[in-house]
């Protein structure tokens, strides 16, 4: 009988070590630190206008990328970068924004930026429009991150700082 209470004891102890393993990875994955958002716009649009921009500055903990936005505002939202090509400024859509450790990216009119495409309604001034940040580790691992953009009028440029 006391080996089958030993038995039973060293299972119970391996159990209660499984569950305290798996809440201390639970702990590691939920506390990594989230990417820090300021500044969050988005251009204000008029009529049947079905495109514009948003625009942040990202400040990333460790080395992370910016793989996509998602927003029940438009169809689609991509990532484009613009920039000089043989004296003309051109945009195009990029895979993902690099966000190096520590270092604050800018994503702004005439640089890295979102495209909101096939915008559902005009975006009035008076609503915030909420976007999904997806942002993927070094080691592959993707999180979302939710964050409410502020509706700047149709003529805003890029915020004096």
């Amino acid at each position: 009988m006391s080996s089958f209470l030993s038995l039973c004891h060293r299972v119970a102890r391996a159990a209660a070590l499984v569950l305290v393993t798996g809440a201390c990875a639970s702990a590691v994955a939920w506390g990594a630190s989230p990417v820090v958002v300021s500044d969050a716009w988005v251009r204000g649009t008029v009529g049947a206008q079905t495109a514009t921009g948003a625009f942040m500055t990202l400040t990333a903990p460790a080395d992370t990328e910016l793989v996509a936005v998602a927003t029940p505002a438009a169809g689609t939202a991509e990532l484009h970068e613009m920039k000089m090509d043989a004296g003309v400024m051109k945009m195009r859509p990029v895979v993902s924004i690099p966000l190096p450790a520590g270092k604050p990216v800018q994503l702004s009119p005439g640089g890295f930026h979102v495209m909101l495409v096939g915008l559902k309604s005009p975006l009035p001034t008076e609503q915030p429009v909420t976007l999904t940040l997806t942002f993927r580790d070094k080691a592959g691992v993707r999180t979302t991150q939710e964050v409410r953009a502020s509706v700047r009028p149709l003529t805003a440029g890029n915020p004096a700082r």
